[in-house]
């Protein structure tokens, strides 16, 4: 008798095409596992000082806001040069010097030579004129870094004796706004912008500039807020307990 070859049963391939699929993702997901995340920094507080002693919560948080917004705009300050190098040579005869020497003058608060004197929104206003001849990207840092010091009362550091007008912060929150703005829509008398900071093309995009300003915008208004609403606070909670202190009295139990 002539033997009849078998069939194969569509029920068991359709079953090993299932499991061969899943063994498939199975070893990708493996690989995927297998590589390690990109890394992106870590969280890293600073060591103790004895002068935490001496500040609230709130005056610590506007401490480090302020040493933020100042490192931020170093940042800014490096890549603006990197952008404009024909600036960092009216200064210094290095890129890294040139930096060097803003620095030093914002953090001892000692005054810019090509800024005729002038501080504050004063000097603002003059590093953005298009008919400034001098190093506009220190001039703007400085003035920037010294508008700032100015809305938190000349200080860079807070204790409990210190007090900040949450209006002069807000203030200079809209002050770089402006500023930046400025700098993104005015031109110098050759027609060209007065620094190149953020890059808008059809080949790149970088508007790395535009992102550290927001930093230091974002961090004005949450202090500005923060300093209003524990003002409110405070005029609140003594209202309140003059309020419902007579209902808060223990009462006599013999």
């Amino acid at each position: 008798m002539t033997s009849v070859p078998a069939v194969p049963d569509a029920a068991a391939s359709l079953s090993a095409l299932r499991v061969s699929v899943l063994s498939g993702l199975l070893a990708l997901g493996l690989v995927a596992c297998s590589s390690a995340p990109t890394h992106h920094g870590e969280v890293e507080g600073e060591s103790f000082h004895s002068r935490e002693l001496l500040q609230s919560d709130s005056n610590r948080m506007a401490t480090l806001a302020m040493k933020q917004n100042l490192e931020s705009l170093f940042l800014i300050m490096d890549k603006l040069y990197r952008r404009n190098p024909n600036e960092w040579k009216k200064t210094a005869t290095s890129r890294e010097a040139a930096m060097t020497y803003v620095r030093i003058a914002i953090m001892e608060r000692q005054p810019w030579h090509e800024l005729q004197g002038k501080r504050d929104v004063a000097a603002l206003s003059l590093a953005l004129q298009p008919e400034f001849k001098g190093d506009r990207v220190a001039a703007f840092i400085y003035a920037a870094a010294d508008m700032l010091v100015t809305s938190h009362g000349g200080r860079t550091s807070f204790t409990l004796i210190d007090g900040l007008d949450p209006q002069h912060v807000f203030n200079a929150a809209r002050n770089l706004e402006i500023a930046n703005w400025i700098l993104n829509s005015r031109k110098a008398p050759t027609g060209q912008p007065l620094l190149l900071s953020n890059q808008m093309s059809e080949d790149a995009r970088n508007l790395s500039f535009e992102r550290e300003i927001g930093k230091i915008i974002g961090r004005l208004d949450l202090i500005a807020d923060y300093t209003t609403e524990r003002y409110r606070r405070s005029v609140i909670g003594y209202a309140q307990g003059l309020v419902a202190g007579p209902f808060m009295q223990f009462l006599p139990v013999r």
